[in-house]
């Protein structure tokens, strides 16, 4: 999935990351607005983990990303 889907799309997909990584806060999810850097710094922050794990991290969950992310209800 391109991110730049996931980032025009965040409101819709922010349940999924909720699912992913449940210690984000709804603030959390507010600032990172779809921008990758900011989710990145986010997980480093609320998980304790290295940048380069948040990455992978986040590679991981947007390759699970499909149409069903997007579609509304």
């Amino acid at each position: 999935m391109n991110w730049d889907r996931i980032q025009g799309n965040w409101k819709q997909v922010t349940g999924k990351a909720k699912e992913q990584w449940g210690k984000l806060t709804d603030d959390d999810i507010d600032v990172v607005a779809g921008k990758r850097d900011q989710l990145s710094g986010k997980i480093q922050e609320r998980y304790g983990v290295a940048k380069d794990e948040a990455e992978k991290q986040i590679s991981a969950w947007e390759s699970k990303a499909d149409d069903t992310w997007f579609n509304k209800h």
